[in-house]
C-alpha cells in the first residue's frame, strides 16, 4: 500500500484512510509498509505512526494487514519485531513480511540461516523475493527448504520477475504464491489461468484495484480472451507510468509512478489544481510527471472525470 504524507515524515491520516475506502470493495489483504509504501527508508517509530493509523481503518475497510519489517540486516528485522510484538495480537493482523539480509555475496545457506532466525519465533510469516533491494535471491531449495521447517511460513511474495521459485515444481507445503512484479502481464499467471501463483500483491493495485479484480473475474468465468485483452491494457499503461519516473533521483519507482497514478485517480480532471504528491522525504514529485502521467491514463482512456475524493467531507469518524 502507498503511504500519503502530508509533510516530511509525517502521514496523512485522512488521505490514507479515504484510499483504503476506495480500495475497499475489491482489495482484502495490504503490506504495509512495503517497497511501495517507502518502508525501506522508514525508521521503527515511522513504522509504528504509519500502523497505528492503517489498524485503525482496516477493520471497517475489511482488510487483514501484513506488517512489513522491511531492513537490510537480520539484527535490525529482530529489533523492529521485539518493538512491534504487541500490534501482533491486532485482528487485522495477518503476520509480517521480512526479505532477506541484503549483500549480493550471501550465500543460500547464509540466506537461509538468516531466515530461520525469524521463521523461528513462529509468527505468522511471508517471505519477499526483492533482488531489486537485497541484491539476492532466495533459490527454489532455499524456499522448500524453509517451507518444510516451518509451518508458520504461509506466504510467499515474488517480485523478481524471474518466477524461479514458481516455475520449480518443488513442494512448498501450503505456502501461498503470489507475484509482485509487473514484468510479463498479468491474466497469465494465477492458477486460475494455469499460471503458478494463487494470487497477486502489486504496488499497481494501489491505482488498479477494479481492473485487476475485474480481471480475474473474468479468468475465473472462462473469458480468457476479454481477461488477456484488459491484462494487456494494463501493462501497457504500468510501463508506460513506470517509465516517467525512471530518472527521478529520489524514493523508488513503484512508489514515484504509483503515486502519480493515485494522485490523478483520487482527482481526476481537477489533478493538476492540487499540488502534487509527497514522499516520505517531504520532496513532492514534480508536476511535469503529473502531467505526463495524465497523459499516459488519457491516452488508454483510464483518466476519470471525477476521482474518488471527489468533494465529500470526511465523516466524524475519522481520524
Amino acid at each position: 500500500m502507498l503511504t500519503h504524507f502530508q509533510s516530511a515524515r509525517v502521514p496523512d491520516a485522512e488521505r490514507i484512510w479515504r484510499h483504503l475506502r476506495d480500495l475497499a470493495p475489491h482489495v482484502r489483504g495490504i503490506l504495509v509498509p512495503g517497497s511501495t509504501g517507502e518502508g525501506w527508508e522508514m525508521s521503527d517509530a515511522d513504522v509504528r505512526t504509519l500502523l497505528d493509523i492503517v489498524l485503525a481503518a482496516a477493520p471497517e475497510a475489511g482488510m487483514r494487514v501484513l506488517i512489513g519489517i522491511l531492513k537490510t540486516e537480520t539484527e535490525a528485522v529482530l529489533s523492529c519485531l521485539a518493538s512491534m510484538r504487541d500490534l501482533l495480537s491486532h485482528p487485522a493482523v495477518a503476520g509480517i513480511t521480512v526479505c532477506p539480509p541484503k549483500g549480493h555475496h550471501l550465500t543460500q545457506p547464509q540466506i537461509a540461516d538468516a531466515l530461520r532466525r525469524v521463521l523461528g519465533h513462529r509468527l505468522p510469516t511471508a517471505l519477499y523475493q526483492l533482488p531489486q533491494v537485497t541484491e539476492n535471491e532466495m533459490c527454489p531449495e532455499t524456499v522448500a527448504t524453509l517451507a518444510t521447517e516451518y509451518g508458520n511460513f504461509m506466504l510467499f511474495k515474488d517480485t523478481s520477475g524471474t518466477d524461479r521459485v514458481a516455475f520449480s515444481g518443488l513442494d512448498l507445503g501450503g505456502v501461498f504464491m503470489v507475484r509482485g512484479a509487473k514484468q510479463g502481464g498479468y491474466a497469465r499467471w494465477p492458477r486460475v489461468s494455469g499460471g503458478p501463483y494463487d494470487g497477486f500483491l502489486l504496488s499497481t493495485a494501489n491505482v488498479f484495484a477494479p481492473e485487476l479484480s475485474a480481471m480475474l473475474r473474468l479468468l475465473g468465468q472462462g473469458k480468457v480472451a476479454r481477461a488477456r485483452s484488459l491484462s494487456r491494457q494494463l501493462e501497457a499503461v504500468v510501463t508506460e507510468a513506470f517509465a516517467v519516473v525512471a530518472d527521478f533521483p529520489v524514493g523508488n519507482a513503484f512508489a514515484n509512478a504509483n503515486k502519480l497514478l493515485d494522485h490523478l485517480r483520487a482527482y481526476g480532471e481537477q489533478t493538476m489544481d492540487q499540488p502534487p504528491p509527497m514522499l516520505y522525504s517531504g520532496v513532492r514529485l514534480p508536476a511535469a510527471a503529473v502531467e505526463k502521467a495524465r497523459a499516459v491514463l488519457a491516452r488508454h482512456r483510464m483518466l476519470p472525470a471525477k476521482g474518488y475524493l471527489g468533494p465529500a467531507q470526511p465523516s466524524s469518524s475519522d481520524p
